[in-house]
């Protein structure tokens, strides 16, 4: 496919919005890279407070949320959020009651993904996570196609 009409197709189609919701700076980057680099727009929050916030104001497609948030990120001495307590809020919220949750963590699977897809996760990734794998997931949660690959130039 020619370059030029790869990237008006690209355009031409509405940017799907993800909210990367960790408390880890390099997790946050890791996975804003790799989803702009597959088309998406990104928006990320460190904590609770800042993920209900964007995800009422900004309105994500979906939200890739962690599990484990250190007691010092809640802001002015407020309660710690995990992400369990996030995914109830979200839930409780008109403007974000349906958009879909995908849990990633570093905790014992055995302890979270049970009780994540309870509260309304739609999937659960180990950390570290197979970038390929995810990817996939979201395409087909979010009906989008993955973009053809580059084709070399004759």
């Amino acid at each position: 496919m020619p370059t030029l009409l790869l990237i008006t197709i690209r355009l031409s189609m509405k940017q799907k919005r993800i909210l990367v919701v960790d408390d880890d700076p390099v997790v946050r980057r890791k996975m804003f890279l790799r989803l702009k680099n597959n088309g998406y727009e990104v928006i990320s929050a460190v904590d609770g407070a800042e993920a209900v916030s964007a995800s009422r104001k900004q309105k994500p497609d979906l939200i890739l949320l962690d599990i484990s948030f250190p007691p010092d990120v809640a802001h002015g001495g407020g309660v710690a959020w995990d992400g369990f307590r996030i995914i109830e809020w979200l839930r409780r919220l008109d403007e974000s009651r349906n958009i879909p949750v995908i849990v990633i963590s570093g905790s014992d699977p055995e302890k979270c993904k049970a009780r994540a897809l309870a509260k309304g996760a739609i999937a659960f990734f180990q950390k570290p996570v197979d970038d390929d794998e995810l990817l996939d997931v979201i395409e087909k949660t979010l009906g989008v196609s993955p973009p053809p690959p580059d084709e070399p130039e004759p």
